[in-house]
């Protein structure tokens, strides 16, 4: 049985979709933000309609929004929202767009919901109760050899500023099939088991945390590029199904730019 936070995660994520389906595919205003990042109306109205249902259920969780900042943080619980992961996407009629809501819980991730509307799917997952996309039980795949491996790729620019751009190029030789899906739905595959691993070097923690929660309830590993466990300050990823994470944290050996 799901627990109330995540029963009421799901029907925040639902009231984002309604908000969404009515802005999605019209002309838009885009602004800029202080990061060069876009936002729209449909944006801010969605992380509303989010801050709405959960804070009416839990007014003592904290908050933590892509578009209205940071609120009580050092609550034991904090919520994480991005309304819509991929507003590039959005803006441009694409479905490859996502609303992302999670749970820290004392520092971790426990707790997980995404929500692709304009492309059909709704993942969630809480810690000890699996993951289900679209109301059936997911699980990642059994590939253990490198050679037989599916990787896919997103957000790349800091890794091919890094002296590890090589490394990956080597590794990309190394696996059967490369492919670069992006954003919430590379997670998506590798939670069902129709790829083994997703590489990305500049993201927020905002766009990662609930898919972190569906893919190790899926069974799978999520750490950062070094290898190390998520924090409200990584900007990297390494996903897989767990059984090619050594070999690819080992193939990749990525150092953090500046170190």
């Amino acid at each position: 049985m799901p627990s109330k936070e995540l029963q009421v995660a799901v029907e925040a994520a639902q009231a984002a979709a309604d908000v969404i389906r009515r802005f999605y595919r019209r002309t838009l205003e885009v602004h800029t933000k202080a990061d060069r990042t876009p936002v729209t109306e449909a944006d801010v109205r969605a992380e509303e309609a989010i801050r709405e249902v959960l804070s009416k259920r839990f007014p003592g969780y904290g908050f933590y929004g892509e578009e209205t900042g940071r609120h009580t943080l050092g609550a034991e619980s904090v919520w994480l929202v991005d309304p819509i992961d991929g507003t590039k996407s959005f803006v441009r009629k694409c479905p490859f767009f996502s609303t992302q809501i999670a749970l820290m819980r004392a520092g971790r991730f426990v707790l997980g919901v995404s929500s692709a509307p304009a492309y059909g799917e709704l993942a969630w997952a809480e810690e000890g109760a699996g993951a289900c996309l679209n109301d059936k039980p997911i699980r990642v795949s059994a590939t253990a050899d490198l050679a037989a491996g599916i990787v896919s790729t997103g957000n790349l620019r800091s890794l091919a500023r890094s002296p590890q751009w090589r490394n990956l190029g080597e590794l990309i030789g190394r696996i059967s099939r490369i492919r670069g899906y992006g954003d919430f739905v590379h997670y998506h595959l590798l939670s069902r088991g129709a790829l083994d691993a997703v590489i990305e070097s500049d993201v927020s923690i905002l766009d990662i945390a609930a898919l972190s929660v569906i893919v190790r309830e899926a069974g799978g590993t999520f750490t950062d590029l070094a290898g190390g466990e998520l924090t409200l300050a990584t900007t990297s990823v390494l996903a897989s199904n767990g059984r090619l994470h050594a070999s690819l944290l080992a193939a990749l050996a990525w150092a953090p730019p500046g170190e």
